[in-house]
């Protein structure tokens, strides 16, 4: 069978797409860190990716809601900052496990640890 996509038959490419659909996210902590401050900014997500790609297009295109961080952007450009993804939530086998409070006690220590400004989002 071809790697390539466009020769699969419709069956494998069906097949495929339910794999990825089916497939635990990448769901953990993530940090903006400030390259000339050092100041971090951490956050959560069950689509960890996706919310570092949120962040940058909101800098992008100057509508990010922290505007301390969007004034920095401005004025020193986007080589200024790391966009990093600090932990992932590992898959459990429990079906009860809740994610949710495992992100936020999990986000809340990396607040502790990396933060440096107090108040900061």
């Amino acid at each position: 069978m071809s790697s390539n996509p466009h020769h699969l038959s419709p069956s494998a490419r069906r097949q495929i797409a339910r794999q990825v659909r089916d497939a635990f996210p990448r769901m953990g902590i993530y940090a903006i860190r400030d390259k000339e401050t050092g100041k971090e900014r951490v956050g959560s997500s069950r689509n960890v990716d996706g919310a570092l790609n949120r962040a940058q297009f909101e800098l992008r295109m100057r509508s990010h809601p922290d505007k301390a961080l969007q004034a920095a952007w401005d004025n020193s450009g986007p080589e200024r900052f790391a966009f990093d993804i600090v932990d992932l939530l590992k898959e459990r086998d429990d079906p009860n496990f809740d994610y949710a409070k495992e992100m936020q006690e999990l986000e809340q220590f990396y607040r502790e640890e990396l933060e440096t400004t107090p108040g900061a989002p």
